[in-house]
């Protein structure tokens, strides 16, 4: 069954991605109406999320943004696909650097990096970032279900420099480390915690939650540089970051995190269209 899947959506992937842009967004706009008009893909989730955070503004507020992110999600879902087809000098063209420098002051003292990020803009396209610094970029992501889409998609990010590594295999992956070459890691760490009862709880937009601490751990447990990448959409299709370095404060136990989350939330109050509000960041709400 999942080679039969694969079979039949392959050839869309691959026609897809080496479409024009101005055809991919034709097709992002077509995605856009599949899902949030005829199939209200997570909308329920989408508008509790939506209320949570921005608890003062108006229904009429509140639905601009929900349209905004179903456009903005469609874009980044058929980009992700696009990126099959693309070539370095398109993706160093359209997603740009504005201070690429502070990663490469770190890579001087010879130290490997966390590139910390929330499910925001188009943080699919971050790990090209190796087209501009020594090494290549590694995401640490849960593996797909399907193992054809998945062996897929980690030939889709090989192309632009960038590697998954399996959560599951992390460990065995930091040991066999090269302390001849350099590495960035990629963590999307807002996600939720599976194990809530042991969490660090704190608030994220004002509502106490479990927050997934895994990037700090990781970051002190292999003495990595950390790094926050505010992603951000410049027009359709082009997207620059600028990286803002985040200090470890060893007399806090959660320093990077609680730092991070900051990060995050001034990046979502400053455009919220751009932010994955389909992903139940509040399932495990705490009252």
């Amino acid at each position: 069954m999942q080679l039969l899947t694969y079979l039949i959506f392959y050839p869309l992937i691959k026609i897809i991605s080496i479409q024009p842009f101005c055809v991919v967004y034709k097709i992002s706009d077509f995605v856009n109406f599949l899902l949030y008009k005829v199939f209200k893909y997570r909308l329920k989730t989408v508008r509790r999320n939506l209320k949570l955070v921005f608890p003062n503004k108006t229904d009429i507020e509140l639905r601009e943004i929900e349209k905004g992110f179903y456009n903005h999600f469609s874009d980044i879902t058929i980009e992700s696909i696009k990126a099959y087809g693309m070539s370095k000098n398109q993706m160093m063209k359209r997603y740009t650097y504005e201070n690429i420098d502070v990663l490469r002051k770190i890579q001087k003292k010879k130290k490997n990096i966390i590139l910390l990020c929330g499910h925001y803009s188009n943080f699919e396209w971050l790990l090209s970032v190796g087209y501009n610094t020594k090494g290549n970029g590694y995401g640490i992501y849960t593996p797909m279900t399907n193992k054809y889409f998945d062996r897929l998609f980690k030939k889709i990010r090989k192309k632009h420099k960038a590697f998954l590594v399996s959560r599951y295999k992390i460990k065995e992956f930091m040991m066999s480390l090269d302390n001849n070459k350099y590495y960035l890691f990629g963590f999307a760490a807002d996600q939720s915690p599976r194990k809530v009862g042991k969490s660090y709880i704190n608030e994220f937009f004002g509502h106490k939650v479990p927050i997934f601490t895994g990037a700090e751990r990781f970051a002190r447990d292999y003495n990595l540089s950390v790094v926050f990448a505010d992603i951000n959409r410049v027009k359709r299709g082009y997207y620059r970051t600028k990286f803002i370095e985040i200090h470890d404060n060893k007399d806090s136990s959660y320093s990077i995190t609680d730092q991070f989350i900051k990060l995050l939330e001034e990046q979502v109050y400053r455009d919220p269209n751009q932010y994955f509000w389909s992903h139940n960041r509040f399932k495990h709400l705490i009252n």
